[in-house]
């Protein structure tokens, strides 16, 4: 990618709800050539591919916004991986991959691991709340969401930071601009945590336990031995479930409390009146979702909100800016807490709904709890402006400075 395009494509990253506006407004579906891809943004629009998978497949859902170089990609070559995972498919595969994931975040299994949730968040807080200053992402936003996702899948504490920095490394390989050096060292960052995984997969298999792994490694290996086609599927498996489970979390963990700063008088009522959490959690997610959206593939000739597209045309679903559409919601661009709850997209809807919302929720929701209980005075540092970072998923801030 020329670095024209790549500054063009920063900039629709970094704010892309000017982009939404101006589509909606529009007749028709905009392209932009940032994404190559039709950008579908009205409420209406939106729900409807979601609902129609079969005519919008989701095989390119996470086509890199960078090809790694040749060294990059030989790296990798020593690793586990690359075979389609939940987001990336359709019918019966789809509901094969993603049938164990259901019920290893079933509301049963989130219930049971929020004590811990809650302790380790107070633990986090602990370790900053007589500082006066925090840089919230690095303190607590990128390490709760991983020792709780860890948990759920059945990885010990001192694996869950390295499955960790490898989700961010492969982020950062395929949706942000290296230069070689540096997209070698993500790789190998990428391969150590695949590694990791595989000996997971290869210990459940021969020693099942209580937890997301060994049930992954039950539903989806072959009977009998475990092969190497096995244990690449499973990699992949458990690589794309831990980044959408830590990942998105800590995204979203940095928006709610960035955007709550931003309105003081908001954090002010969700201190004096805790009850109101819920709704926050709600309002942030609609307002400024960590997903954005996600790619489509057309299957067939089709019309969507009148433009007519191909077969292979490349579509891109805006969550972001279906719950900014003033159809759906009044005062689309108001952040209010108060406001009745209404259906946004921030997870997705149908059959690729998000099956880990109810656990991100929770957390979401026992951050507010420490924050507001613990720390009224927060407040944005005013030496540190805030960046958000250049992606259409897991939309979060680059660093977000505290005090109190």
């Amino acid at each position: 990618m020329d670095s024209e395009r790549q500054g063009r494509l920063d900039a629709l990253q970094s704010d892309p709800y000017p982009h939404y506006e101006r589509a909606r407004g529009t007749d028709g579906l905009v392209h932009l050539p940032e994404l190559d891809a039709w950008l579908v943004a009205r409420d209406a629009d939106v729900r409807e591919v979601l609902r129609r998978p079969e005519d919008f497949s989701s095989a390119n859902t996470l086509v890199p916004d960078v090809l790694p170089t040749p060294a990059a990609l030989a790296v990798l070559g020593g690793g586990f991986g690359g075979r389609p995972v939940v987001l990336t498919t359709d019918g019966d595969p789809h509901q094969h991959l993603r049938a164990p994931i259901v019920r290893g975040l079933s509301p049963s299994r989130v219930a049971a691991v929020l004590p811990y949730a809650a302790e380790r968040a107070a633990a986090l807080v602990d370790g900053f709340a007589k500082d006066g200053r925090v840089e919230l992402m690095s303190a607590y936003a990128r390490r709760l969401p991983g020792e709780v996702i860890g948990r759920i899948v059945g990885l010990d504490p001192a694996d869950v930071p390295l499955a960790v920095h490898g989700g961010h490394r492969a982020e950062e390989l395929l949706f942000r601009p290296l230069a070689e050096a540096e997209q070698i060292a993500a790789a190998e960052d990428v391969v150590a945590t695949q590694h990791l995984l595989d000996r997971y997969v290869r210990e459940r298999h021969a020693e099942p336990r209580e937890d997301l792994c060994t049930q992954l490694v039950a539903d989806l290996a072959s009977p009998g031995e475990l092969t190497l086609e096995d244990r690449h599927a499973l990699v992949s498996h458990l690589q794309n479930l831990l980044i959408a489970g830590h990942l998105t979390t800590t995204a979203l963990i940095g928006t709610t409390v960035l955007h709550l700063l931003r309105h003081p008088d908001q954090w002010a009522l969700l201190c004096a009146e805790p009850e109101r959490i819920p709704a926050a959690v709600e309002e942030v997610a609609r307002y400024d979702g960590a997903i954005q959206g996600f790619r489509r593939v057309t299957t067939r000739p089709l019309t969507l909100a009148g433009t007519e597209l191909p077969p292979g045309a490349a579509v891109f679903v805006a969550f972001g800016s279906a719950n900014r559409d003033g159809e759906r919601h009044p005062r689309p661009d108001a952040f209010d807490i108060t406001r009745p709850p209404g259906r946004h997209l921030a997870f997705g809807l149908g059959v690729h709904s998000c099956p880990g919302s109810q656990l991100a929720r929770e957390q979401l929701r026992l951050t507010l709890q420490e924050l507001t209980s613990r720390l009224p005075g927060l407040r944005l540092a005013e030496d540190q402006p805030v960046t958000m970072r250049p992606t259409m998923i897991h939309r979060s801030p680059q660093q977000l400075h505290l005090t109190w």
